[in-house]
């Protein structure tokens, strides 16, 4: 790079950097999308099988794929593979700042901490415990971490449509990986009376509430990790895919459908 182009690239915020123009900056960056073709309404994921699936059932194409984040858009809605764990969460709720988003659900993956919740069935949650560490950043450790309620209205209204159940309660978010070997950890969170455990709830809760994005999530248990013989392999999390992520895609992108055609919101608080 000569001296005239490095030059240019110091640069490009101008003289006074703000926050919006970092995010304006950093969404593209790691999408590989323009701000302005992203759709109102967002779906969280870790894994590509639910890229592929929204893909190839809206014949839209993979975006950002030399990207951090790939994506796609279809139908006023934006499907975002923001990878694993509590600071890629709170990155692209940040980063979400830059189009506000009328309404963004996390379909994630989660262990179940009770026995009797078996693979393959929904959690959807109405508080996660911030084991995370990430949100700290963002409130103090005593504050909550809630999803809209009106968004998780509406997945339940799905849910029940596709004539399924649910189990509804707390989960506890972890930043923590490889802890399955630990009773001290496990025993922790029996106590919390947790019914599930991930890793990102709990962080796109609060991180969207610090930035006025109405959140919410649907989880999917792959995996009983307090029970050797549940503890996730590649095998056995092929076969959940295989089983259970359709409908699980299906009823996240109905109850988003279900916000755009009655034209409800989900803004429901004064932030």
């Amino acid at each position: 790079m000569d001296a005239h182009s490095e030059s240019e690239g110091t640069h490009v915020f101008g003289s006074t950097v703000t926050r919006d123009d970092i995010v304006h900056n950093w969404l593209p960056r790691y999408t590989g999308v323009p701000v302005e073709e992203f759709g109102r309404y967002i779906l969280l994921t870790n894994f590509n099988q639910y890229l592929k699936l929204f893909s190839n059932w809206h014949r839209v194409p993979i975006r950002g794929t030399d990207c951090e984040m790939p994506n796609a858009t279809a139908k006023g809605i934006t499907i975002i593979n923001f990878r694993m764990g509590s600071a890629n969460a709170a990155t692209i709720m940040d980063l979400l700042t830059a189009i506000h988003p009328e309404a963004c659900l996390f379909l994630g993956k989660c262990g179940s901490i009770k026995e009797e919740i078996g693979l393959g069935e929904l959690i959807l949650p109405i508080a996660a415990i911030r084991g995370d560490g990430t949100s700290n950043d963002y409130f103090p450790p005593e504050i909550p971490a809630l999803p809209a309620f009106a968004l998780q209205k509406a997945i339940s209204t799905t849910i029940r449509e596709h004539q399924k159940d649910y189990w509804t309660g707390t989960v506890y978010s972890t930043n923590r990986r490889v802890w399955e070997h630990d009773d001290t950890f496990k025993g922790y969170l029996q106590r919390t009376r947790s019914m599930a455990i991930d890793m990102e709830s709990a962080t796109i809760f609060t991180v969207g509430f610090h930035n006025h994005i109405p959140t919410g999530a649907l989880l999917l248990v792959s995996d009983q990790p307090m029970f050797p013989e549940g503890i996730k392999t590649q095998e056995s999390d092929r076969k959940v895919t295989e089983k259970f992520v359709s409908e699980h895609l299906k009823i996240g992108l109905e109850a988003l459908r279900q916000l755009i055609e009655n034209r409800l919101t989900v803004r429901h608080l004064k932030f």
